[in-house]
């Protein structure tokens, strides 16, 4: 067995192990912005995730498997959690679909109120980015694709919707090609979250 990531003598001389630190650090900014955010809402982290991701996504996706999928946690889980949000009034249900057990989630009009005033938790990471180089932004994003679709590949990362796993992509000798959009993509093009993504069959 390797040594540790974290072990500081290890990360001195390997350039992997000092990445994966950085990325843990950037990792709990995010989620002291997410709590500071919920906890003015009086909401969980989770529950705010919920709304955002409701309150951005197509309705195929709201839904209790889904969710549970998207971020990696239990169906009973993110039951409990919808539950909460329909108390409070955030949420509502639609059992519409041909399976009479199931449904989709929406935001209520009171709900739409919560995600504008929290869906901009971010910006404080947003406006750090502002100020780096975009040849330096370019190949930052570069790398961000390539790991998110590699660890999808290993199973790590159960749902992502980017274009390298997309039936409407393809790779060219240039680059990528959209065939949804009919369009060459620069690396820059390329969406983690695109809302035409249909998985690779």
């Amino acid at each position: 067995m390797g040594k540790s990531i974290f072990n500081i003598e290890h990360q001195q001389t390997n350039l992997s192990s000092k990445i994966v630190v950085g990325l843990e650090r950037i990792s709990e900014v995010f989620r002291v912005l997410l709590w500071e955010h919920a906890k003015a809402n009086g909401l969980s982290p989770i529950q705010i995730q919920i709304l955002v991701f409701i309150a951005n996504h197509k309705a195929e996706y709201c839904t209790v498997s889904y969710l549970a999928s998207e971020f990696n946690i239990t169906k009973p889980t993110i039951s409990d959690a919808i539950k909460a949000l329909e108390k409070k009034k955030l949420i509502e249900k639609d059992y519409s679909s041909s399976d009479s057990r199931s449904y989709t989630v929406f935001l209520s009009e009171k709900g739409k109120s919560v995600v504008f005033q929290t869906e901009q938790f971010a910006n404080p990471i947003k406006d750090q980015l502002s100020v780096i180089d975009n040849v330096d932004l370019d190949q930052l994003y570069l790398t961000i694709t390539q790991l998110i679709y590699g660890l999808n590949r290993s199973g790590l990362l159960t749902v992502q919707r980017m274009c390298y796993a997309c039936k409407f992509h393809s790779k060219t000798e240039n680059g990528h090609f959209c065939n949804y959009l009919n369009t060459e993509l620069q690396h820059s093009d390329i969406r983690i979250d695109c809302p035409e993504f249909e998985v690779q069959l």
